[in-house]
């Protein structure tokens, strides 16, 4: 494989030349920190972003010399794969020709059964070599900053909070690092006054590091990006932290403050250095500015796009009309594009064929923040690429007293801050342990053995009128609804053909015990359960005003046509539908009719999950898989998005009589109706996008969990209430646990790139592609595969790059 740079190089022909080209460093450095969103709404983010702009076999050297991680999967991966029969010769052959090769499948084959060529070795920084040649304990100064940022970012889970918090970040580390005397005490002598020594500004700091560490030109961007990748998971935290302030338009640069705290402690260090650990230095010093070589990965490369190949062509096959058009459903069903909602939709249709079924975004096209009922943090119910566009209050459930509500709930969250203050205060923990803590036994028992906890379901709603609330203006004028109402429509190509009941889902997942359960929600609400979006795009779908407004636009309503809002527990498979209106009796007939088969459609999706849940066929699988969630010991209450690996935009009738085995994000799309092919431009640049981010953390948790995962459950720890460690300390790991993706004998994920089959003409998707350079970088650079599907439901074309196609790709 031919060498490659990641990071420009730098002039620095006078001072306000090397300024700018320092700041372009920094800019560059950071831009390459994938962000790690915190527990309470933990979204899929994808871990290679820092390298997306580069292409895919070029991404696999870059990766393991700035974060040590691995990008391929072990050859005695796929030498089982192809023993099993899943990889064919003739997919290595397609593969091959994909790939522009000459090699023979036979020989492809032979060399699955050798070792692939080590990777390259991670660049030093020198706290490594200060291990190797000092002595000094391994990560010692990331461990202490590691340690700092806990206490800095701390979200309420400390007992005592640490001073400072109120400076920025690097001046409060300044302050802090100044009482640390580990470093010192492991051998780091005058370290203190080292970093006393640096600015107490970061850009003048990170300067003034540079210019100790000796790097230079491309150099400089290549330390930097090593630095913080060194510290993946608080960086990513603070880069999280910097993207939500711009999407609000507020200013933050945390993560550059972060970049200087790296930087100061590696300069003040390498001061400190004894001489074979400078020297040492030196040495590294020079693999920063040269470009990154590796070995042929050519056989790795074959056999990742043969497995992706062979996944393309049986689901190909499935694809095509599901019969000529029916009349009128008797309801539908619009559920999250999420993979685990394929599963249901597919057991509905078989209980309930009156019944149709559509996709779309979670979020149903309301990028909302919800104030809860009675206070507390507004949440972000929208897709983490989006800013809320408009402020949600809750009120209370239809029928139920506001005030009695408002004291309940008052009282209880009094009563649980009193106690959690006492059950975790420092002078009270051990008191509360020896005197209090047997009654735990009964909760533990009861949480042990007690019966499934019932469907997820809220006791408040979100309300759409416009208002001032506890945090200010709310809700949604006439005017604006109407705008939003026909957006939500036309993208999920519903325009015509409205059902008596349209019933809008959204999904949650109803596990305890989990750090990670907001991983297990829904994506496209922020990593929030979806009830709140789906009650108001459904109040929004009723208001007559809204109706009226929509006529005059082209989308008639029908007057008997009623949107219900609905919530899918994955991990159940129970769905709840939310009655906030008085409806008619055939309208309640209908509702009851609906709701007897969402129960059998429940019962039969258990049924086909439970294999893969480990469950034993039988009459006891609905109460077991209900059980999981409860089970505060249930390491894996479900397998979440694992499998995932296909997106397709197209009318359902294209994938009807497929079965998908919840592998695939299903949207709903025409084409004919997508005149101006906005909604084609709209799928592409988002709901593409969010899917690629979830099938590369799923990708990358599964090539090398060590390092883009975060490994065992077993040993994770809550730190600061925002990420988890392992052990007793470190890093923030990013990425999914081990038991997200491994059932302990096997992969149970199959890492695969996207495949995105989208039911549209060829130059439409170009049309697309050519506007939008992140998209098509995706795609040129092998991020993802691409496949244009004809009015049959055939593979028309696949994308080679370069806006090029190649038709019929399967024959």
């Amino acid at each position: 494989m031919d060498a490659v740079t990641f990071a420009p190089t730098l002039s620095a022909e006078s001072e306000e030349e090397t300024a700018l080209a320092l700041d372009r460093a920094v800019e560059t450095a950071c831009s390459r920190i994938a962000p790690l969103w915190p527990l309470d709404s933990f979204v899929a983010v994808n871990p290679f972003l820092g390298v997306a702009d580069l292409p895919f076999p070029a991404a696999v050297p870059a990766m393991a010399v700035t974060a040590g991680a691995r990008m391929l999967m072990p050859r005695r991966y796929w030498q089982g794969r192809i023993a099993a029969g899943a990889i064919t010769r003739e997919d290595i052959a397609t593969a091959l020709a994909r790939l522009g090769m000459a090699a023979e499948p036979d020989g492809i084959i032979a060399a699955a059964s050798a070792e692939a060529p080590p990777l390259p070795e991670p660049l030093p920084l020198v706290s490594d070599l200060l291990a190797e040649h000092a002595g000094l304990p391994p990560r010692l100064l990331a461990d202490r900053i590691a340690h700092w940022c806990a206490a800095y970012c701390d979200a309420g889970q400390a007992g005592w909070r640490m001073p400072w918090r109120d400076r920025p970040l690097y001046a409060a580390w300044r302050a802090a690092a100044m009482h640390d005397r580990a470093p010192e005490r492991a051998g780091l002598a005058g370290f203190r006054a080292a970093l006393a020594a640096l600015p107490a500004e970061p850009l003048a700091a990170i300067a003034a590091a540079c210019d100790r560490l000796g790097v230079t030109g491309s150099a400089t961007t290549n330390l930097m990006h090593r630095a913080l990748a060194d510290l993946a998971g608080w960086a990513g935290y603070l880069r999280q932290r910097d993207w939500t302030a711009r999407l609000r338009g507020e200013p933050s640069a945390e993560l550059k403050e972060l970049l200087a705290v790296r930087l100061a402690a590696e300069a003040a260090a390498l001061d400190c250095a004894p001489p074979p650990a400078a020297r040492a230095w030196r040495t590294a010093l020079r693999r920063y500015g040269e470009a990154v070589a590796d070995a042929d990965r050519s056989v790795d490369l074959v056999l990742l796009e043969a497995a992706e190949v062979a996944f393309q062509r049986r689901l190909a096959r499935g694809l095509g009309h599901a019969g000529p058009a029916r009349g009128r459903a008797e309801a539908q069903a619009v559920f999250c594009i999420d993979v685990r909602s394929e599963v249901f939709r597919r057991a509905l249709e078989a209980v309930a064929p009156g019944v149709e079924t559509l996709g779309f975004a979670g979020f149903f096209g309301f990028a909302i923040e919800v104030t809860p009922f009675g206070g507390g943090r507004a949440r972000a119910q929208c897709p983490v690429l989006l800013a809320p566009a408009v402020r949600i209050c809750e009120t209370v459930a239809p029928g139920a007293d506001e005030s009695a509500a408002r004291a309940r709930l008052g009282l209880r969250q009094r009563l649980a801050a009193a106690w959690a203050a006492f059950r975790s205060g420092m002078v009270s923990a051990f008191p509360f342990v020896e005197s209090l803590g047997v009654t735990y036994a009964a909760r533990l028992l009861r949480a042990g053995f007690a019966p499934p906890a019932p469907p997820l379901t809220s006791a408040f709603a979100p309300t759409i009128a416009p208002g001032h609330g506890p945090a200010g203006r709310s809700g949604l004028a006439t005017a604006a609804r109407i705008d939003a109402a026909e957006a939500v429509l036309r993208a999920m190509s519903l325009t015509e053909g409205f059902a008596p009941l349209v019933l809008l889902v959204g999904h949650g997942a109803g596990t305890t015990n989990n750090p990670h359960a907001a991983s297990l929600d829904c994506g496209a609400c922020g990593g929030h359960t979806g009830e709140a979006n789906a009650q108001v795009a459904a109040a929004v779908l009723n208001d007559p005003a809204v109706r009226v407004g929509l006529a005059g636009r082209g989308i008639a309503i029908p007057e008997d046509t009623v949107f219900l809002a609905g919530l899918h527990d994955t991990t159940t498979d129970d769905v709840v539908v939310f009655e906030e209106r008085p409806l008619s009796v055939p309208h309640l007939e209908a509702l009851q009719r609906l709701r007897a088969a969402l129960a059998a459609a429940g019962s039969r999706a258990r049924a086909e999950r439970a294999g893969a849940l480990g469950l034993a066929p039988g009459q006891g699988i609905d109460r077991a898989v209900r059980r999981r969630g409860r089970d505060w010991a249930e390491v894996r209450p479900e397998w979440g998005l694992a499998g995932n690996a296909a997106f397709i935009a197209a009318p359902r009738a294209l994938t009807r009589q497929a079965v998908l085995d919840g592998r695939v994000f299903l949207h709903s799309y025409d084409h004919r109706a997508d005149r101006d092919r906005s909604v084609l431009e709209l799928i592409l640049t988002a709901p593409v996008i969010v899917a690629s981010w979830i099938n590369l953390q799923y990708y990358g948790s599964s090539v090398d969990n060590a390092a883009l995962g975060s490994g065992d459950k077993v040993l994770h720890n809550v730190t600061a209430r925002v990420g988890v460690a392992l052990g007793n300390g470190g890093d923030l790991r990013p990425g999914l646990p081990f038991q997200s993706v491994h059932d302990g004998r096997r992969l149970v994920h199959e890492p695969l790139r996207l495949s995105v089959f989208v039911a549209a003409p060829v130059e439409a998707i170009d049309g697309v592609l050519a506007k939008h350079d992140g998209l098509r970088a995706l795609a040129d650079h092998g991020w993802l595969h691409l496949f244009a599907l004809d009015d049959a439901g055939g593979v028309a074309a696949r994308y080679r790059g370069g806006l090029a196609w190649e038709a019929r790709p399967f024959g």
